[in-house]
């Protein structure tokens, strides 16, 4: 087939630099449509070029990367600063072909294998992108460490000494029947043997996140599983494809195919299925699920129904959770940290504003001890990451409204005390023109004017109260907004009518082309915990969260207008921080 070949570097999110390999279509298609390849750990994008001509689309660009710390790209070898790093990177690839080779991701394919496999199950599922369809071939889920408690071990040692490299005891012979193939792993100096502890565990998180929620995961799947697989457990990849929500989706056991599936010796037999799944998928149109009305139907309202649900009184799971909450009202009598939960809500602005600080406040020294463990909670450290993420996203738009000479004037329609808004305005390297803070609670807003005053930022800032959810209060707001900042309301209320009817009127408030920098709560490990042991700052009831997937919130944002353009998630996969900008409906 005919196509032109050629080599690139793009930079990722933190400028590192990544190679990409580029075979561009000479069909001349008036839509281009793109199959992006991701390789197996350890190796690099020259091991999947040959699938460019065995898949048999050439009416498809092809791209193939290099992963951070592979091949010629950067960083040490079988390493990176986090799996979710390594996510993020896909993140931007895929962001780099949209802008450089003008094609978008609705006309994208994905085909990952292995630990590949893994990192585009994970940036589909946290990242939601609106893709054509996934292809996932052998995905690492669970990995054959074959050693007696050897993932408790690393975590051991990992938490004791800090990142190491293992070498992989995976031999060529274990990868594939076809010698030749084996032969070439076992010659290719950028084949990179070890892998660092701290990417093979968060692997492994991520994995088993994903595999549990793939219900969250809303485009056409294929998965492919090797039938003589050493390497990797076939169990979560049936658990994996079991739990996949959407209607379009395939799963084929090669009976007989080692873990190097697509370097197989009758590999034919897998890409003859891959070639008819890509060629239908981009036959038909795309077939995005309606998310809007899953606050009323679906996985997560069921769930969130039955943890509102009350407990059998006499079974043990309601013995359990009532000694829990037994045990936190008793260390609030030393604990500020469990007293003000107990006292406001621990989902108030003021709980809130105590786990930004970060700082334990009781007298008492083991009163001290339980507020450290309390802030050091998962969802705490994913709350104050999302603080830092929404501070950078800030500071990108304010630069770039700056040297576009736009006003900067940004609202927040429920900014609790306004910690995380008037901190991050601090770290600005400009001011704002002008920053409306506003909240529904009176408490709130005497606390924030407060910090205001502290701060000396009488002068730009304004706090005042005001119902996010409602549209009169809403029209109130001078519509000159260039920056609209949503952090952490919606989380708390599963009515998607309640958050459309906020961001519809928060719509009317941005100018065209200004930005709206939105939360969401995709995934939480502690969602049981939280609905049976803590209280919510609505009148003492229980904190129950319905959970929204990505695709979900999304699909909110763009009903009222906006086009989503960057994306961050904590290393926790809890909390994800979006830009959007502001598009003007065209008619006609």
């Amino acid at each position: 087939m005919m196509y032109i070949h050629t080599q690139h570097f793009f930079d990722s999110h933190d400028k590192a630099k990544l190679f990409y390999q580029h075979w561009s279509a000479t069909s001349g298609c008036t839509i281009k449509k793109a199959v992006v390849l991701l390789h197996r750990g350890h190796e690099h994008s020259g091991r999947m070029a040959h699938l460019v001509d065995e898949l048999n689309l050439p009416d498809c660009d092809f791209f193939a990367w290099d992963a951070r710390g592979h091949g010629e790209s950067a960083g040490l070898r079988g390493d990176s600063p986090s799996f979710g790093c390594s996510v993020k990177d896909l993140q931007s690839f895929v962001l780099h072909i949209q802008q450089k080779h003008a094609i978008q991701p609705e006309n994208m394919v994905m085909v990952a294998q292995s630990v590949g496999a893994v990192l585009a199950a994970t940036w589909v599922h946290d990242y939601a992108p609106n893709i054509r369809a996934l292809c996932l071939v052998a995905p690492a889920f669970k990995i054959k460490l074959y050693v007696p408690f050897a993932r408790a071990g690393l975590r051991c040692l990992h938490a004791v000494k800090g990142n190491f490299f293992i070498n992989s005891y995976v031999k060529a012979g274990l990868l594939t029947h076809d010698k030749a193939r084996a032969r070439s792993y076992d010659t290719d100096p950028a084949i990179a043997k070890a892998i660092s502890v701290r990417m093979l565990l968060g692997l492994y998180d991520a994995a088993d996140r994903v595999v549990a929620d793939a219900q969250a995961i809303h485009v056409p799947t294929q998965l492919l599983i090797s039938g003589a697989d050493y390497v990797v457990y076939t169990k979560p990849q049936i658990e994996f494809f079991k739990n996949l929500s959407h209607p379009l989706k395939e799963l084929h056991v090669l009976d007989g195919f080692y873990h190097d599936t697509l370097g197989e010796e009758n590999r034919h037999l897998a890409t003859q299925k891959i070639h008819r799944f890509i060629s239908q998928s981009f036959e038909m149109l795309p077939q995005p699920l309606d998310l809007i009305h899953a606050d009323q139907i679906g996985q997560s309202c069921s769930m969130a129904e039955k943890y509102s649900e009350a407990l059998p009184q006499k079974s043990f799971a309601n013995v359990y959770w009532s000694f829990t909450q037994y045990n936190l009202r008793l260390g609030s009598y030393i604990s500020d940290g469990l007293k003000l939960g107990q006292k406001t809500g621990f989902d108030s602005g003021s709980t809130l504003d105590y786990v930004y600080k970060n700082t334990p406040e009781s007298r008492h020294w083991l009163g001290r001890v339980i507020d450290r463990q309390y802030l050091n909670a998962v969802g705490w450290k994913g709350i104050r990451v999302r603080k830092t993420h929404i501070e950078m996203l800030l500071q990108q738009v304010i630069t770039r409204l700056k040297a576009q000479k736009q006003p900067v004037n940004i609202v927040d329609i429920a900014a609790g005390h306004g910690r995380y808004i008037i901190e991050a305005i601090e770290k600005l390297e400009y001011r704002p023109d002008h920053v409306l803070l506003r909240d529904y609670s009176p408490l709130n807003v005497n606390q924030g004017q407060k910090l205001i005053q502290s701060k000396a930022l009488e002068r730009v800032v304004d706090f005042e109260q005001g119902d996010a959810f409602d549209k009169n209060s809403l029209a109130d707001i001078k519509a000159n907004k260039t920056v609209a900042v949503v952090s952490g309301l919606y989380e708390l209320f599963s009515d998607n009518h309640l958050v459309k009817q906020s961001l519809e009127g928060l719509a009317k408030v941005i100018v065209s082309e200004g930005y709206l920098i939105y939360t969401g709560q995709i995934w939480h490990p502690q969602q049981e915990f939280i609905a049976r042991a803590l209280t919510s700052h609505r009148e003492g009831n229980a904190w129950v969260m319905r959970l929204r997937t990505q695709a979900e919130m999304d699909q909110l944002v763009a009903a009222a207008g906006f086009v989503k353009i960057d994306q961050c998630i904590d290393e926790f996969g809890i909390f994800t921080v979006s830009l959007a900008q502001r598009k003007e409906v065209k008619h006609g």
